[in-house]
């Protein structure tokens, strides 16, 4: 067999033994730089040693160099380099060696010397970046935090759709086709067209907790997970199944996705006869995980969840002669609580159910905290854009519509996104919606709540309603921006002390601790550039044979370059920061000499929130801090050079020289930012590019470098 540690035998006896064939998978959670380096070093490895290599880089702009069948056939080895969920299912029955991509940028010769003697990978193992081990720097804690966080976004991914199709289609329908009816509430008739679309939009609310729940059990456990996981989410939704009037919800389809999920996986590590293996992932698996969970959510969970709602609705029945300003906010709580869920519900039946013995001013506490949280939390995203990704603008605006139509459940897809944050935003807008409309003495005559049924003339004591409906829902999206926004303030902190951890140094932390300043002519852009003889001038240490490279290479460059996006404007040969924060402050203010940043203030929070969620550090002496914003009119991107260098948390501890910083708009068209991006990943790649882009004396030289990227 061909040996791991170095290039395959050409064999004996006069012929060729087969070359050794390995694929590559690479991703990072952002999809940019990490993605393209990884997989460029690990293409520069495998050529070196005579090694053919195919790599499928899994960015921003897509999957790209796609591995086909034929490629898996005939490959000895897969190395999976991400830092994110990869499919590995098409790799069955091949040697998979998962590590984190940071792996593949810095050790690519050794991750080649060890897929070969790599486990091989069964078909329905773990997704790759549950399994990944040598990557992270993080401990086991912040591994779990970060698998779990993944699994419930991609739960509430895949839930959108559904509850953005679902809640639209009943509100049209409820808009167009229903009445008022004081025996039935807001109606439909039924055998009426609009009936018929309310219903395909009630099975879209239907479906919509069971693909929360089956989706985050996939997210953990893989396929075998999705079965359990959505039949678990089903039951938690279905009431009737343990003796309750309102099922668990989303948050008991939080619960049964996370229960499935580790449920599958604990399972997968029970060892079975081999005869039994190939039918564990398809038939063993989902059987087992499914009874199991079902029968403990009937039986274990289930009971006591019915308990405890019986005795709520007893508890507010008692409390019908106090105060309607308490009574009226704990109604609200309940309604903003799971937006449709169990505290919910029997807090609309008790309203409901007063209706018909006279009582309409429960329901009127009830009808104008309903419509709170989906207005509360789609005026959020108007509010503080910058806060959320278009994906989430977007459902912000079917969020309004929905609560206009009092379907609170438009703002779940925020709460458990978020639910540290969200839920105590709506429960304080709908506490406030409810004592309002309770101290004004507003009437609700149908069990239904929302404008449309003030707009429809079944409520009394319309202004006081619409009163308590805006100041409630104005104050759940202050809130919220509030809490989210203190949220990602206390992240980005953590991330800025971490990234001084990682280098083993203590100057990231946003400080500004360092040298007190640096003398502008102690050394030039060319110090530590090896295999040149050195030349002084003014002070500053160049190669002659840089000068002569970048002056030829500026000859003839156009003004622009990266299709415009940087000028000489744009770049800065002697970076002043020492700092990470400084630095991209410095490189904001170096994009807004274009005119092209509208609020150089936004510009910078964006870029620190990015770095954030992990820092754009490349290592080899790179930083290409980015961000995606309202803040800029038009795609630009900048570069400057740092004689000390500045910490960025680089994954190989070395500080960022070489700085490029890129800002596009929200509505930039296409992904050529990314293209671009990738090129110029690939690019830094070569050890003399670098090394000219460091030895450019000039802004114009600079350029000429550049303009190699294409």
């Amino acid at each position: 067999m061909t040996s791991p540690a170095g290039p395959p035998p050409t064999g004996s006896g006069g012929g060729e033994r087969k070359r050794l064939k390995l694929l590559a998978v690479t991703a990072c959670p952002t999809g940019i730089a990490h993605t393209y380096m990884a997989a460029e070093k690990l293409a520069q490895a495998a050529e070196s040693r005579g090694i053919e290599m195919k790599v499928e880089t899994q960015g921003s702009i897509g999957a790209e160099n796609v591995l086909d069948d034929n490629d898996v056939n005939t490959a000895d080895g897969v190395i999976v380099a991400a830092d994110k969920d990869v499919d590995l299912s098409r790799f069955a029955g091949k040697r998979v060696l998962s590590v984190g991509v940071a792996e593949g940028i810095h050790h690519p010769e050794r991750l080649i010397e060890r897929v070969l003697s790599a486990p091989v990978h069964e078909a329905g193992a773990a997704p790759a970046a549950s399994a990944a081990g040598g990557g992270g720097s993080s401990g086991g804690r912040g591994k779990q935090r970060s698998v779990g966080y993944k699994a419930l976004m991609n739960g509430v991914s895949y839930m959108i759709p559904f509850v953005v199709v679902g809640g639209l289609l009943i509100a049209i329908s409820l808009s167009l086709g229903g009445h008022t009816d004081p025996s039935g509430g807001l109606v439909i008739p039924k055998d009426s067209f609009w009936m018929d679309i309310n219903n395909i939009g009630v099975i879209g609310f239907t479906l919509m907790v069971p693909i929360l729940s089956g989706y985050i059990a996939y997210a953990i456990g893989d396929r075998p997970a999705l079965v359990p996981g959505m039949i678990g989410g089903w039951i938690a939704n279905t009431g009737s199944l343990y003796d309750s009037k309102a099922g668990a919800g989303f948050i008991g389809a939080i619960v049964t996705g996370f229960l499935a999920g580790y449920l599958v996986l604990w399972i997968k590590r029970v060892k079975v006869p081999k005869f039994v293996q190939p039918i564990m992932p398809i038939i063993v698996i989902p059987i087992v995980a499914t009874t199991a969970l079902g029968l403990f959510f009937i039986y274990v969970v289930g009971k006591p969840i019915s308990w405890v709602f019986e005795h709520l609705t007893s508890w507010l029945g008692g409390m019908t002669g106090t105060s309607a300003i308490l009574l009226g906010a704990i109604l609200g709580l309940m309604i903003a609580f799971d937006m449709g869920g169990p505290v919910n519900k029997t807090a609309f039946l008790f309203g409901a159910g007063l209706i018909a013995t006279g009582n309409q001013t429960v329901m009127g506490m009830c009808a104008a905290a309903i419509p709170v949280m989906p207005l509360g939390q789609g005026l959020a995203t108007l509010i503080r854009k910058r806060l959320y990704t278009e994906q989430e603008r977007e459902t912000g605006l079917a969020s309004l519509f929905m609560g206009c139509f009092g379907i609170s459940e438009g703002a779940i897809p925020f709460a458990a996104a978020r639910p540290a944050q969200v839920i105590p935003a709506n429960m304080l807008g709908g506490a406030v919606a409810g004592a309002i409309a309770g101290v004004a003495g507003v009437e609700d005559a149908v069990p239904h709540g929302g404008p449309i049924v003030a707009v429809l003339g079944a409520v009394s004591g319309v202004p006081m309603f619409f009163v308590a409906v805006v100041i409630g829902s104005v104050l759940t999206a202050v809130t919220t921006v509030a809490l989210i926004d203190l949220s990602e303030r206390r992240l980005r902190g953590e991330a800025v002390v971490g990234g001084g951890t990682v280098a083993g140094t203590g100057a990231g932390t946003g400080t500004g601790t360092g040298t007190a300043g640096l003398e502008p002519a102690l050394v030039a852009a060319g110090v530590g550039v090896p295999g040149a003889g050195a030349v002084v001038e003014q002070g500053a240490v160049r190669t002659e044979t840089a000068r002569t490279e970048t002056a030829t290479a500026a000859e003839g460059t156009a003004a622009e370059v990266l299709s415009g996006y940087l000028t000489e404007q744009t770049v800065k040969v002697e970076l002043d920061a020492e700092d990470k924060e400084s630095a991209i402050r410095e490189m904001a203010a170096l994009l807004a000499r274009t005119g092209r940043v509208a609020d150089v203030d936004e510009l910078v929070a964006t870029a620190l929130r990015r770095e954030a969620q992990g820092t754009t550090g490349l290592g080899e002496e790179i930083a290409i801090p980015h961000a995606k914003t309202d803040a800029v009119t038009e795609p630009v991107v900048g570069f400057a050079r740092s004689v000390e260098g500045v910490e960025w948390g680089s994954l190989d501890g070395t500080k960022a020289r070489l700085v490029f910083m890129i800002a596009v708009p929200e509505a930039a068209a296409g992904d050529e930012h990314l293209r671009i991006l990738a090129l110029l990943s690939r690019k830094l790649t070569d050890a003399g590019f670098r090394e000219r882009l460091l030895a450019a004396p000039d802004e114009s030289a600079v350029l000429g470098v550049l303009g190699e990227v294409g």
